[in-house]
């Protein structure tokens, strides 16, 4: 039973309390006493219901107050935690929800998610959580914790669904150690076979007529892209399961940007594009910060230039692929907290319903262009899997017909943080964390 299912479940049996209510009350303005305790009867009759009714889902579902403590525990808790409902009730949920990363070690208490929802509220998504149970063993969960609020806005107190989904991750993994291996055994041999077919068709290594040459012009590219996919596989295996190399370091993003950008523009050039880059102008970075121009700002971050390079030149020959005429816009800007760049193009834009999905391993958007132009629909899932390296965020905003722009935030350092760094590099020591600021995810 997912989350969604739940959820009507639960709603279904509050919706029968409350009408069973309803009734009650309006019995007994009526005087009918004998129908009110009949009524009394039904009432109780549909909390037993409700009840049972949490008590049978294999999801944990609990209820906590504003202080972070239990109220509610159903018995799918107790099955994921190792905590008995009676015991658990009013503890607070760092007592019983221990979370921990994948080295063990406990997550603060103010990134919890339970700390979390009071703080931003907002519903907390987290599918990679971690939890030790009363036993001290790990259990993979899915958690979500959503706010509830009174009729002024406040919120009162916090609803959390969880799962054990151990089993899921093992065969992930599995999945992702096959793929690894695999792409990695191919590569080999696929890159052999490309090797002598460009020595087939160098002219100075072999002779050969206008015909042969044109097929082996197209076992050429078919090799190339065969060889692509491989490496997309790889990089996607790897980027799951925390084996994605990366050396960050500072860098100013407003040269790397247009140097990058110019380096880029053969791609667009071939598709006879106009190709720009424009600085400090974008059309916000959030919903209520506007953008900042500013000439020449320093826009430092600390990232992998070569990882990020992979980033934004996917998205680049993306905009290239499906625009057949126009142009496509690189485009940086900032404020205090977040650098945000964006790659606008001119094409034809995608269907609402395929955005909230772009980012999803061989997630491909089902049209004439795509089916065309091809692809493994691991390019944005990789990019997504490299900005979470460095606590950053992407997205897409697109209207059919108009274009596609999508826009990635990446948390900005302050000039006191880049001398921190600079100089920890140059002396070999450890470098400062980077604290995520609410701005470097925004949706």
């Amino acid at each position: 039973m997912n989350v969604i299912d739940w959820i009507i479940l639960v709603v279904a049996a509050a919706i029968l309390v409350g009408v069973g209510f309803l009734i009650y009350r309006m019995n007994r303005t009526s005087g009918t006493i004998g129908n009110a305790e009949k009524l009394q009867g039904t009432l109780r009759d549909e909390k037993q219901k409700s009840s049972l009714i949490l008590s049978a889902i294999e999801d944990g579902v609990v209820m906590i107050d504003s202080s972070k403590n239990i109220q509610s525990f159903n018995q799918g808790a107790t099955n994921i935690t190792g905590w008995p409902g009676d015991e658990a009730q009013s503890l607070s949920t760092d007592v019983v929800f221990k979370l921990v990363d994948n080295k063990n070690n406990p997550i603060p208490v103010e990134d919890s998610p339970f700390k979390r929802v009071f703080k931003e509220g907002a519903t907390i998504h987290d599918d990679n959580a971690i939890l030790m149970t009363r036993s001290e063993k790990t259990v993979d969960i899915s958690l979500s914790v959503s706010p509830l609020l009174d009729d002024k806005g406040t919120i009162t107190a916090a609803v959390a669904v969880f799962r054990d989904v151990s089993q899921q991750r093992a065969e992930e993994q599995r999945r992702a150690e096959f793929i690894s291996t695999a792409s990695h055994e191919m590569r080999t041999p696929v890159a052999a076979i490309e090797g002598y077919l460009a020595l087939t068709l160098n002219d100075k290594v072999s002779t050969i007529d206008a015909r042969a040459r044109g097929y082996l012009e197209k076992a050429h590219s078919s090799t190339q892209h065969l060889g692509q996919l491989f490496q997309d596989l790889l990089t996607s295996a790897k980027a799951e399961d925390g084996r994605l190399s990366s050396h960050p370091t500072v860098i100013d993003m407003s040269s790397y940007l247009e140097k990058l950008t110019e380096d880029l523009k053969f791609a667009a050039d071939k598709k006879n594009l106009f190709s720009e880059f424009i600085l400090g102008s974008s059309d916000v970075i959030d919903a209520s910060t506007p953008h900042i121009n500013v000439v020449k700002p320093l826009y430092y971050v600390y990232v992998d230039p070569d990882r990020l390079r992979e980033v934004i030149t996917n998205l680049f020959d993306n905009a290239c692929k499906y625009t057949p005429s126009g142009k496509v816009t690189v485009g940086l800007t900032g404020n205090d907290n977040v650098v945000q760049f964006y790659i606008k193009d001119t094409g034809s834009g995608i269907p609402p319903e395929d955005i909230s999905h772009l980012f999803q391993k061989f997630y491909r958007v089902d049209n004439s262009a795509t089916r065309t132009i091809g692809g493994t629909g691991l390019g944005l899932f990789i990019c997504r899997k490299i900005l979470e390296l460095y606590n950053g965020h992407i997205w897409a905003e697109s209207e059919l017909g108009k274009g596609t722009t999508f826009f990635v935030n990446l948390p900005r350092l302050s000039g006191t943080k880049v001398e921190e760094y600079r100089t920890a590099e140059a002396n070999g020591t450890p470098l400062p964390a980077i604290t995520p600021t609410a701005n470097s995810v925004i949706q």
